[in-house]
């Protein structure tokens, strides 16, 4: 679904670099985390602030297997 400015959870996942199940964790329990528009039954999620929100809040380092 492509309606500008808008994401689908596939693509805010995506773009987080986090599996689809942690976008919808992620709003249900972080405060001031961008809150997905419903059309249809389908949740977008607004694209500026997605991208925001990823500005203010870094992906953290993955840490070696062997750690």
């Amino acid at each position: 679904m492509n309606i500008e400015g808008f994401l689908s959870t596939s693509d805010a996942a995506e773009r987080l670099g986090v599996k689809v199940e942690s976008v919808y964790t992620f709003a249900r329990r972080l405060d001031g985390f961008p809150q997905p528009k419903k059309v249809g039954r389908t949740l977008l999620w607004p694209e500026a602030e997605i991208d925001a929100w990823r500005a203010q809040h870094p992906a953290r380092k993955r840490r070696a297997a062997d750690d």
